[in-house]
């Protein structure tokens, strides 16, 4: 698993929420929200998707944990659909994994990333979430990258 540190930029963003037990309906969310954008003609080879598990699934009760599937757009976009939200995501240091995108190899990173950025000496920041970042580019050779906020 390769790691860099990136500033991410700030990134605007409209979303989908999940709401229960992270795993399946994660995946299920993001299809929905892939096809919306597909429908809607945002799904260019330059599209950014991101998934964001808003809790701690040590500290929160599966049934109240939130996943939310994103997808980046230009500061003026206007949504008016309904189940779409709109957010912000601020600009900041992160430490990107990328790795196949395979649930095994997704499941196995975030069972290893935590231990090597404590190795290497970062210390995460916990005022911003993880990212699951997808690029269509990346994507397309069956890619992703995790994207940890460190200080």
């Amino acid at each position: 698993m390769k790691m860099n540190i990136e500033t991410l930029p700030g990134y605007d963003i409209i979303y989908m929420r999940q709401i229960g037990p992270y795993g399946i309906g994660n995946a299920q969310i993001m299809e929905k929200l892939k096809s919306w954008a597909k429908s809607k003609h945002l799904l260019g080879e330059n599209a950014i998707l991101l998934g964001i598990a808003q809790d701690n699934p040590e500290t929160t009760k599966p049934e109240d944990c939130r996943y939310d599937t994103c997808l980046v757009v230009s500061e003026d976009y206007s949504i008016s659909d309904d189940g779409i939200s709109r957010g912000k995501l601020n600009q900041g240091k992160h430490a990107v994994f990328e790795l196949d995108h395979t649930a095994q190899a997704v499941e196995k990173a975030w069972r290893e990333i935590f231990q090597e950025l404590f190795r290497q000496g970062y210390e995460i920041d916990y005022t911003n979430p993880i990212i699951e970042r997808y690029q269509t580019k990346m994507l397309n050779s069956h890619r992703c990258e995790i994207c940890v906020p460190i200080r």
